[in-house]
């Protein structure tokens, strides 16, 4: 059995000592998903845009993935490729909540703009 098929065993069936290790150990969960560091900050942060995730939860995110040297425009970057698989209502709600974790407030800049 290829690993690819047995890491589908175990989260097909829950194998809740596998699944507890990947969601409490960041370094076993980057192992085993095979993915570059840079690469899992940013699909991490992708699934946050996708779940309608609280502003606090992009602080841990925008920190492991400038951990990697991920820069400001490859973070917002991430709203665009997410863009056409969660959907505009999902982009527009995170794009402030990952502005101010970057720490640019963007409502403050829109209203600015109407003055």
């Amino acid at each position: 059995m290829e690993q690819h098929e047995r890491i589908l065993c175990r989260l097909s069936i829950r194998d809740d000592s596998y699944v507890h290790s990947l969601l409490t150990d960041h370094a076993a969960n980057q192992s085993a998903s095979y993915l570059a560091g840079k690469t899992h900050a940013l699909v991490q942060l992708a699934a946050l845009v996708a779940s309608d995730a609280a502003p606090p939860s992009y602080l841990e995110a925008i920190d492991w993935a400038r951990s990697y040297d991920a820069s400001d425009d490859e973070l917002v970057g991430v709203l665009i490729a997410a863009l056409p698989s969660v959907g505009v209502t999902r982009v527009v709600a995170a794009a402030p909540k990952l502005g101010l974790a970057l720490g640019y407030d963007v409502s403050h800049a829109l209203e600015s703009r109407g003055t």
